[in-house]
This record gives structure tokens, sequence and C-alpha cells, in this order.
């Protein structure tokens, strides 16, 4: 894991195990307040679940505390079952003293004492069922080459060859290093094309002093593509990505970002994305068909339209939308190209003699989008973003500022949408408003963007 991604991680396990011990004390009570006869307890019947409340207040903080300081979150891959029951019977006898000094000073009482040895029974089970359940995870995430992350290693041979010793079991099973570049000889058109081929998003610098200009010019362009540098050093200054400090093993970094930091922020909106898409389309499901029966009624093809797109670092993935143009579109985009009312690599029209009837209505009413629902779903998009563009737009780019664009993941609605939509006719101004969304990004303005889409669609402005 990688800095700042591992204590997300950590605290998210934490925020987790907290949860499954409290389900532990409360599967406890459950048995021994309906277990007494069958399970021969005390035939003395115990108090309601709310007479033991006070003690959740104990185990959900401090729990996860007691676990963290055995070691429990530590070397996940090298630990063996033997090792992960010790900790968490230590853990849980520490927490069983928290608990007795806690109802000793402040004289709160344990009304039945048979609960606390099932807790232990119920929490080391959920606990070690956790562990092998990320340990699952994680093994078979660490197969899947789409699901880790794309990096590229850029430094003298012997300061990367040394780089690489340092990488734990861990960040080896979430991270492929897809190049390495010598910043001795190799120019930076090399590195800049590496970030165009592998769609990577962080290039880790590993050079000396002697090399300054040379770390300079990669991280300058990096910073122009608006992906992350992480940089062993404090000397380096940037007119636009922040710099922030942060652990890769065990080496201090400096990292130079142009985009949003990973934070819980961020980590609550790939939530809401996800939540929001999969509502969306159970409330729409029934409206998919009747736009089915809609464009199969007046235009022979396929129902969806599907286009590589740039998603993410430009890495591509494939978009749905409803079909509203003839099936031939794509193949007469260039009779029509000295039509083209965009400045820039992107091509947009008025009265695309290419759109049909009902594809008129569509794209008015902007429905031909709502199967981007189901690719908001997937995680190749958000519900809030730069709008995807088509792989040969992307290729066209006349300025690699123009790239920072794809810093964030693209989206089904953006500031574009709502500001004038197709009535912009620059795509550098598209751009701006792109990278206005992208430095300025928050919860909040994403709310703002989503709450302003309304009634640009509901009303259809700028639809073309």
């Amino acid at each position: 894991m990688l800095g700042r991604k591992q204590e997300l991680n950590l605290q998210f396990l934490q925020i987790a195990d907290g949860l499954l011990m409290v389900i532990a004390f409360w599967l406890a009570h459950t048995l021994r307040f309906f277990g007494t006869d069958l399970f021969f307890f005390n035939n003395k019947p115990i108090g309601p679940f709310a007479d033991f409340q006070w003690l959740l207040f104990v185990i959900l903080p401090f729990g996860p505390i007691v676990l963290e300081i055995q070691g429990f979150y530590s070397h996940l891959l090298q630990k063996t079952i033997g090792k992960s029951l010790v900790q968490i019977a230590r853990a849980i006898f520490w927490l069983g003293l928290i608990i007795a000094a806690c109802s000793y000073f402040l004289r709160l009482d344990v009304p039945s004492r048979a609960v606390m040895p099932l807790f232990v029974v119920f929490a080391l089970v959920l606990l070690l069922l956790r562990e092998h359940l990320s340990l699952v995870y994680y093994r078979k995430r660490s197969h899947i080459a789409d699901l880790r992350e794309r990096i590229i290693l850029a430094g003298t041979p012997g300061d990367t060859h040394q780089l690489r010793h340092t990488f734990t079991p861990e960040q080896i099973m979430e991270m492929e290093v897809v190049e390495e570049i010598d910043i001795e000889i190799q120019p930076i058109s090399d590195l800049i094309n590496a970030l165009h081929k592998h769609s990577v998003s962080r290039v880790i610098f590993a050079g000396g002093h002697s090399h300054l200009n040379r770390l300079q010019e990669g991280i300058a362009a990096c910073e122009i593509e608006g992906v992350e540098a992480w940089l062993a050093a404090d000397f380096i200054r940037t007119s636009i990505a922040r710099a922030d400090f942060d652990i890769f093993g065990d080496r201090p970094m400096l990292v130079f970002r142009t985009t949003p930091d990973l934070s819980w922020a961020l980590t609550i909106k790939g939530l809401i994305d996800r939540t929001g898409a999969f509502i969306g389309l159970l409330l729409t499901s029934w409206l998919f068909l009747v736009i089915a029966i809609g464009i199969k009624l007046t235009s022979p093809g396929p129902i969806f339209f599907k286009q590589k797109r740039a998603g993410k670092n430009g890495r591509p993935f494939t978009m749905f939308k409803f079909r509203s143009m003839e099936t031939d579109a794509e193949m007469r985009q260039a009779e029509l190209a000295a039509y083209n009312q965009m400045e820039g690599p992107v091509f947009k029209i008025d009265k695309d003699p290419r759109i049909t009837s009902f594809g008129k209505f569509l794209r008015r009413t902007s429905l031909d989008e709502f199967p981007q629902l189901y690719n908001v779903l997937k995680g190749d998009m958000s519900l809030v973003g730069p709008r995807p563009l088509p792989i040969y737009e992307v290729e066209q780019f006349a300025s690699t500022a123009q790239r920072r664009r794809l810093s964030m993941k693209p989206g089904l609605t953006c500031l574009w949408q709502i500001a004038g939509r197709n009535k912009i006719t620059s795509f550098d101004e598209w751009v701006q408003l792109d990278l206005r969304y992208i430095d300025n990004w928050s919860l909040v303005l994403d709310f703002e963007i989503m709450l302003k889409t309304i009634p640009v669609v509901l009303l259809g402005f700028g639809a073309r």
C-alpha cells in the first residue's frame, strides 16, 4: 500500500473491526439471553441489551486501538493464523482490563459476566474471518492487471534499483512498474510518451542532488499532465501543483499534486457515485425499455452506441449511450469536418444530419446519456467530472496542459454542462472550466453542479 492510501485503508479496517466487535458482543448477549436453558447457563435470566450498552462505548473506540497496538494490522501477508490469534487474544485481554477499570472507577455494572467469554469467542471468529477475507481480496486484486496501480520509476539505474528493493510485499501486490526512465540519458519526451502509453497514475523519482535539473524537468512534465510526482527530496518548487509530504515504505517523499488528494471526501464521492448510479438505474429501468422501443421503431440498428473514451489518466474504457445517430455516423464524420463549430480537437456541429428523428429528442432531453449510469456503477465514470472524450480526440490534443483534465475520473455532468454546454465553441475554454473544477473540487461543489444540472437537462439548455 502506498502512503495516504495505506492510512485510509487502515482507518477503514479499524472502523470495520470496531463494528465487528460490537456485533460479537450483541451475539454474545443474544445467546446468553435466549439460550439459558438450551446451553445450561445459570437459570437466572439477564437483563435486556440496553443494560449492557455502556460497554459498547468502550469496545467500539478501544477495540481497534488495542488491536493496532498488538500489530494486528501490520504485515498481513507474512502473518500466520496462529500469530493473528495471539494478537487478537492479547488485544481482548487488554480490552478486558479497560472494561474492568471503567467498571471499578466509574461504578458501572456488568450484569452478566457469562456474556464476556462468549464475546471473546465471537470476536475471535469474526476478526479472523475479516482478516482472511481481506487477504483473499488483496491476492485476488493483485492478479487483475486493471486493478493494480501503474507507476513509472524515473531516476538513475542505481537509484531505481535500490528503490525497488525497498518495496514491501503489499506494495508489490498493489502496483505494477510499467517502465523505468533513466533521467541521466533519456530525454523528458520519453517520460511524456510513457505517461501517454501506459496511463499511469504516478511517477516516482529516485535521484540525487546532482540531477536536480533533470528531476525538475520531469516533475514539471508530470505537473502539466496532471500525474502525481513522488520525489525523495525537499528542494523542488512548482507553480500549480501542491506539495505534500507522504511516506513510501520507510522513505520520506514530497508529492506534487494538481488533483484532489486521496481522502475520506474522495472516498465518499466514490460511494455516492455508485449508490446514485444504482438507484438511478433502478428508477429508470422502465424508461430504458420505452427508449429502446423508440430507437427500434425509428431507426434500424443497435439500441446502444458504444465507443472507447479516455478515462482517468487517459485509460481507455467503453462508454455506453442510447444511439441517437445513424449507424454509419462515425464513418461520415470526415465529410462533415469542414462544418465543425468547435475550436480544437473535439467535433460538434448544429443540426447534425446524422442524428435520427428520435435521436433529436433523446439529445434535447439528455436521455441518451442515461446508460452511462452503468459506467458510473462500474467505476469508469463519476456522477460529476470532466466529460469523457473519444480516444482519437485525446490523441489530437495540441497542448499537453489539456491532458490535465484527464487527471480526474470523467463524469456525467460538469461545469461545462451547466455553464453553456454546447454554446461554448472553444475547447480551451472548455478545458479551463474542467481545470477550475479539478483545482477547486469539493463534495459541496459536486452537489452544486448536480443541482444546477437538473434544470439544464429538463429545459434542454445548450443541447444539440
